[in-house]
């Protein structure tokens, strides 16, 4: 047997340095083995992929040193390998599991669905589908289907004794099946959810092993039973600890930048960014804390990663980097180094245009353009006293200005502009005055060329992360305001961004 692992990241958002880690652990195990990675996007959710997106993954994946044998770049026997490019392939597995009698068709309205879980949360219970569905006769079905009333396609589970999962790390889990919900395979649009997708897919291109995050054990009764009920050789699941802030709480970007760009663009090497990856949770045999990838592969060994949370500590990461850039590059690797990450002609002439206006002397341009090759400025409260608003107003509208950039799918000035105008009109505030503390955000001071430009060059992950941290270089919000500050966003006409 040839183990093939692979990483199947959603272009939806910044990528992530948990999406690097997992790669990298896909990839040492493939590497061990002789085997083989593969990379596959699971674009399903339309409304929130985007190709930039994907894009921007491929991207840093590789600006680590993480390469796969078939993906969507490089191609394979097994593609394609965009799920939005196999829609054609899912929808005959869901009809087949109907057929089979592992499946049902659900008409529940989402209304419906809302009062079930209501209703059940007022009694104690746990929040998952009751199997109405299962309860309507065949007749009364196919006369529902021939109306042409809107459907789900959700499988059958059972509703009593336990699931057993075998897992490399963990041995045996057990899942009570009475906790665990008739998932939604095909939706009402026809567009397969994750669960569908995924078995299938990792069985067409024939994964041996699935390596992922521990957030997926309670969906691991789902996928073997989708197996089971295909008449298929599940994989083996191996279920990696969460990377953790140093608080111990979940890897979150209200406390860490978790963005892999975020780092690229703050300077960090890659070699220094894979080597701290590699620390999550594993260890060399001889324990030393620097290692390239080449020496993490021909030692790697699953069984010694540890099941405690691993902690992403940014300050033990800039220690790594450290020891990176004075260790292993001389004066000229360094110069080169330096000329590619930000001193390239690419880079200047984006931004001289812009600084150009304002110097006149060569030397005025460090002064100009050096917080575009910072990464988190050093900002108090001092620094927005001399905005016009107050303090509590500047920090709600940098919060309010972070959720709408946070669903911003096309990272543009006049998309930026427009956004933070919009936002701006809404809460009747002057553009200039709601500008002037994402100025300070941004640039450390509202002197700077224009923000909107400024926030285009260094990219939507700088840019996010420099306004979390001027939030909470303000003081930030205990979860009480936020939940206020929510609710009048919600009043805006928008929902705030995920805050993980």
């Amino acid at each position: 047997m040839t183990v093939r692992t692979r990483i199947a990241p959603s272009p939806t958002g910044d990528p992530h340095v948990g999406t690097a880690y997992i790669a990298l652990f896909n990839l040492c195990f493939a590497r061990q083995y002789g085997g083989q990675f593969l990379l596959r996007i699971e674009d399903t959710d339309q409304t929130r992929s985007t190709p930039e997106s994907e894009q921007a993954i491929l991207d840093s994946l590789r600006w680590l040193g993480i390469e796969w044998d078939e993906g969507p770049d490089v191609g394979g026997p097994n593609g394609p390998y965009r799920q939005s490019e196999r829609m054609d392939i899912y929808g005959k597995y869901a009809l087949e599991l109907v057929e089979k009698g592992h499946a049902f068709y659900c008409f529940a309205t989402s209304e419906e669905l809302d009062e079930m879980r209501r209703e059940q949360a007022a009694r104690g219970e746990a929040q998952i589908y009751d199997g109405r569905g299962l309860k309507l006769s065949a007749e009364e079905v196919q006369r529902r289907l021939d109306a042409g009333e809107p459907y789900v396609i959700r499988m059958k589970l059972p509703t009593e004794g336990v699931c057993e999962i075998d897992d490399m790390l963990r041995g045996k889990i057990e899942i009570e099946w009475s906790q665990v919900d008739m998932q939604v395979l095909l939706k009402a649009d026809g567009m397969p959810t994750y669960h569908l997708a995924n078995v299938v897919d990792d069985h067409l291109m024939e994964i041996t092993h699935v390596i992922r995050g521990e957030e997926w054990i309670n969906s691991a009764p789902k996928h073997l039973k989708l197996y089971e009920y295909f008449g298929w050789q599940a994989p083996v699941l191996c279920h990696l600890p969460l990377l953790r802030n140093p608080d111990k709480s979940k890897l979150s970007k209200r406390k860490n930048p978790t963005s892999i760009l975020y780092y690229r663009n703050a300077g960090y090497l890659p070699e220094a960014m894979l080597n701290y990856l590699g620390r999550m949770g594993w260890s060399m045999p001889d324990e030393r804390e620097k290692f390239s990838l080449p020496e993490m592969q021909a030692h790697f060994d699953l069984n010694r990663v540890s099941l405690g949370g691993p902690i992403f500590d940014v300050d033990k990461l800039n220690w790594l980097n450290g020891m990176w850039i004075r260790e292993d590059l001389n004066t000229e690797q360094l110069a080169t180094r330096l000329h590619d990450w930000a001193f390239n002609k690419e880079n200047l002439l984006q931004i001289l245009p812009h600084a150009q206006p304002r110097m006149n002397t060569l030397s005025d341009f460090a002064p100009l353009a050096s917080f575009l090759f910072s990464g988190m400025l050093p900002l108090t409260e001092a620094n927005f006293s001399g905005n016009k608003l107050d303090i509590e107003q500047q920090k709600e509208f940098l919060q309010y200005a972070l959720w709408r950039l946070e669903a911003l799918r096309f990272w543009n000035r006049d998309a930026i502009f427009g956004e933070l105008k919009l936002l701006a009109d809404q809460m009747s505030i002057k553009v200039k005055d709601a500008l002037a503390p994402v100025f300070v955000s941004i640039a450390g001071t509202t002197a700077s060329f224009s923000v909107v430009d400024s926030m285009e060059i260094i990219g939507p992950d700088m840019s996010r992360a420099r306004l979390r941290h001027a939030i909470n270089a303000l003081g930030g919000f205990g979860k009480n305001k936020q939940k206020a500050l929510e609710k009048t966003y919600l009043q805006l006409g928008a929902e705030p961004a995920d805050a993980q």
